[in-house]
């Protein structure tokens, strides 16, 4: 392994591994890499997570940060194949939005919400960039496993601040940065990476490639305070039910039970 290459335990909170090379961040190289891996392998090799669950062991059921979205407008950013959407429009939602990166997945979430007797607002679109979607309108903006992706935090948060209606609230998940620092190895939890490592990194995942950056946890929340949001809610907690539903030798469970793999943030718009 050379100085530009290092190990990382897993990509985005699964159980997936490799060796990740070093890479400059280029904004236009790392859409049309991920959204070539997301338009192929992406939902194949790293699954897809919806609500109600939030990522590995962090449920809505349990967290019930939205509370009553009747009558709300919702919308997703990384909408994947349309399950939380559909969620939401099940819970009586007055207007769906969704946008992702990903043709594909645009397309995905299209048929699954008309199989659904549902229909929502999509755009295809990198989150960092304007993309035509009304601004001061929402009352919630939501991202399941998502935000992380993003090639500009900063200017994303500033962005998703712009949709939300004054005292609107932002809802996201992402997998921990600490999670994706450490390994179990032997019946131990070992650290396989610098926390404070935010470099650009490329992996890949059979024949496909994906590009990202591991960002502390006080990156995301000084961004939020720049964006214009007051944090409410920040959940670390593995939730023990799920945790007892999985196999009794399973390493990622046993992992969760001694630190958090995904966290959650609430912030309302200033």
């Amino acid at each position: 392994m050379d100085n530009h290459s290092v190990y990382r335990t897993n990509v985005i909170g699964t159980g997936e591994a490799g060796v990740a090379i070093s890479v400059d961040m280029n904004k236009n190289v790392v859409h049309t890499v991920n959204s070539l891996f997301w338009d192929t392998k992406g939902t194949e090799l790293l699954g897809a997570t919806s609500l109600p669950l939030y990522g590995a062991f962090v449920s809505e059921d349990k967290c019930q940060l939205f509370g009553d979205v009747s009558g709300k407008k919702l919308l997703e950013i990384g909408c994947g194949s349309g399950h939380s959407l559909q969620y939401q429009g099940e819970r009586s939602a007055a207007e769906l939005w969704g946008m992702d990166l990903s043709e594909n997945q645009i397309e995905k979430t299209r048929q699954h919400l008309a199989a659904c007797g549902l229909s929502a607002q999509l755009v295809c679109s990198p989150m960092e960039e304007e993309c035509g979607i009304p601004e001061n309108y929402f009352d919630f903006v939501y991202s399941v496993y998502a935000i992380g992706w993003t090639t500009d935090l900063e200017g994303t948060l500033g962005r998703i601040a712009s949709y939300l209606k004054k005292d609107g609230v932002f809802i996201f998940s992402w997998s921990h940065p600490i999670h994706k620092c450490v390994a179990a190895e032997d019946d131990r939890l070992v650290f396989k990476k610098n926390y404070f490592d935010e470099s650009w990194y490329s992996v890949s995942l059979g024949d496909s490639t994906l590009t990202l950056s591991d960002r502390k946890l006080s990156t995301y929340v000084n961004a939020l305070a720049k964006a214009g949001f007051v944090i409410e809610q920040l959940i670390e907690e593995s939730d023990e039910d799920i945790m007892q539903s999985w196999s009794t030798n399973s390493d990622f469970a046993a992992k969760a039970a001694m630190l958090p793999v995904t966290f959650v943030i609430k912030a309302r718009k200033l």
